[in-house]
């Protein structure tokens, strides 16, 4: 279980004291963690459908707010599924419970599940999915690649530094198997020295020219296009697409992992499970057919 750097409260809860939060308190809890304000614009982080009063006994996590991951909360008698990327985007003027979103958020509240979305203020927050993912790398004199322009200490990324130099082959393969992903792709050259290091959890494409400047020899992250790789070709920068799905659904896991023992520390009697069936919704053909 990895160390984050935030606490939820300043004392210890007293001796045989237990408390049942409601969806309410969960909010709240986020909000220090992860402040709103931190989330971009586009975004639409927090209570996606709920009731705040509900006492919460138990929390489901996954990456995706999907049906499957809805259904499996109901199985483990949870009231919140928690999740990294938000179920609404946008103003929805009408609902159609046969198609999504709908068929998810009429089920949902059929079962009295709230479900509570912490996404890209997670992601820039202090102890969110970049700190996770640099703290997963073992990084070292870790800085924020892209500060956020009101709160200094967070922001976009994470850069810092290898404890040894390793070349980007050798590391591609380390990043391949903490991640417990199929594949990668990789943009460089097997042999190319690496020591300085930017992680950017999902797609974090827009950042290179970012992760170039701060002296980075590569950036991790998900989604990259080709464009992007021809961006890091001329930029001089090593690229590791480790996938979407894989660098956040590492880090988030290892962040809902550590909320129960913050939940122990606030008296809160709250159990937490992971989603341990959720799959990359994108997949590759195998290289080769076999016959017939």
């Amino acid at each position: 279980m990895q160390d984050t750097p935030f606490t939820f409260s300043n004392k210890e809860p007293e001796a045989g004291f237990v408390m049942t939060p409601t969806v309410g308190d969960f909010l709240r809890l986020i909000e220090r963690i992860a402040p709103m304000k931190l989330a971009e614009p586009w975004d639409n982080p927090g209570l996606q459908i709920g009731d705040s009063e509900q006492k919460i006994h138990k929390i489901f996590s996954s990456l995706d707010p999907t049906l499957d991951a809805l259904m499996t909360a109901s199985d483990a008698h949870a009231q919140v599924l928690f999740t990294h990327h938000p179920l609404i985007f946008k103003p929805i003027s009408h609902m159609e419970i046969n198609t999504y979103p709908g068929h998810i958020l009429a089920r949902a509240a059929r079962r009295n599940i709230s479900v509570v979305t912490a996404h890209t203020n997670l992601d820039v927050a202090r102890g969110g999915i970049n700190d996770i993912l640099a703290s997963l790398m073992d990084l070292q004199n870790v800085e924020v690649l892209e500060p956020h322009h009101d709160e200094p200490g967070v922001g976009l990324g994470r850069v810092g530094d290898l404890p040894e130099p390793t070349n980007l082959f050798t590391l591609g393969n380390t990043v391949k198997m903490m991640l417990g992903a199929d594949h990668i792709r990789l943009v460089g050259q097997k042999a190319d020295p690496v020591h300085r290091i930017a992680v950017v959890g999902g797609s974090g494409g827009s950042l290179i020219s970012s992760a170039a400047k701060s002296g980075a020899d590569v950036l991790i992250t998900g989604d990259v296009g080709h464009h992007a790789a021809l961006e890091a070709r001329t930029l001089g920068i090593g690229l590791i697409d480790g996938g979407h799905f894989n660098t956040e659904k590492t880090a988030f896991n290892i962040f809902c992992e550590n909320l129960e023992d913050f939940f122990s520390k606030d008296g809160w009697e709250v159990g937490v499970e992971t989603d341990d069936t959720q799959v990359d919704p994108i997949w590759m053909t195998p290289s080769v057919y076999p016959a017939g």
